[in-house]
């Protein structure tokens, strides 16, 4: 089994570092993972060894690596690896990011085509330092992404733009199957937890997507001091806003000088909110402790998939 990366306060005094807030909360049992195995995820494994490619999945130390390759699903980072935010929830390094490589769009569909994904996810960090955003490296990728691989059904996880909305028009113009960005904690904690974001620009991001004919998703991460009542009320938030699909998964603090983990949400919980996002009319929601952004991503391209297959759970049950 593997453990999921948390840094408990013994840790932390171990190697030094220092412990802002950490509330010393046990690791629950339903926080471990089976090793990744199966034919489909050691193809994907020798293809990424042998050419060298890099995948967020990795990067990433994402829980389901193993089942997300075995479905033939993997995640890529463009746009380097240095953020110009300071998110108090991420790992990426926080600086003044390295120049624009152009060449990246066209190796980013080359590794796809090589590793035969299924089905691509596509992030980046943010970079708020060049006019556009970033956006011209976004729109030339998923150009050359679908160029090279017609058969491969793509989703994008995009930053806010700073509001600055013709960079976000240029992601409309040539969206993906899915164009996500999310929201990533309640109302109340957005400051603390998003401290250059705003709550209400990202309902804003994913309003403006809808308005322009794409299939929209966001994500929400638990275990960060919200109440169920806000997380209740981002749900209805993003529902009104336009967005289909919706991940909510466990907060796990990637290092002590991150944000702590304030409780790991029970799956029960996890659970009731799945039922409440269907109730709200959501397209699709993924709840889980495990759950990721990409988190069987897949299957959030089918408009009507989910709210079907809860649809048929609750006749099965009644």
């Amino acid at each position: 089994m593997i453990e999921l990366p948390v840094i408990s306060a013994n840790q932390a005094a171990s190697n030094n570092e220092p412990t802002p807030g950490t509330t010393g909360v046990k690791k629950p049992n339903w926080l471990r993972v089976k090793l990744p195995t199966g034919e489909g995820y050691r193809h994907v494994r020798g293809l990424v060894d042998t050419h060298k490619l890099h995948t967020i999945c990795e990067s990433g130390n994402c829980p389901n690596m193993g089942e997300c390759w075995g479905a033939g699903t993997a995640t890529f980072m463009i746009l380097g690896n240095i953020c110009t935010r300071s998110c108090g929830f991420c790992a990426v390094a926080t600086g003044r990011p390295e120049a624009v490589d152009w060449d990246e769009p066209q190796r980013v569909a080359e590794a796809i085509h090589l590793m035969k994904v299924k089905h691509a996810v596509i992030t980046s960090v943010d970079r708020d330092e060049l006019k556009d955003g970033g956006s011209i490296i976004w729109a030339n990728t998923i150009k050359a992404v679908k160029a090279l691989n017609p058969d491969t059904t793509l989703e994008t996880l995009i930053p806010d733009f700073r509001g600055q909305w013709e960079n976000l028009e240029r992601i409309i113009e040539v969206a993906a199957e899915v164009v996500s960005h999310n929201l990533e904690t309640v109302e109340r904690l957005t400051r603390k937890v998003r401290i250059q974001a705003k709550y209400h620009r990202s309902l804003e991001v994913i309003r403006r997507l809808k308005e322009g004919g794409v299939r929209t998703k966001s994500g929400i991460m638990l275990g960060l001091g919200e109440e169920k009542e806000e997380v209740l009320q981002s749900l209805q938030d993003l529902k009104d806003n336009g967005c289909d699909v919706v991940t909510l998964g466990q907060y796990l603090q990637p290092t002590s000088k991150h944000l702590p983990v304030v409780r790991f949400v029970h799956p029960d919980e996890f659970a009731f909110y799945r039922e409440e996002g269907y109730k709200m009319g959501l397209d699709y929601v993924e709840s889980g402790p495990l759950v990721r952004s990409s988190y069987h991503s897949e299957k959030h391209v089918i408009p009507g998939y989910g709210i079907q297959k809860w649809q048929e759970e609750k006749m099965i049950s009644a």
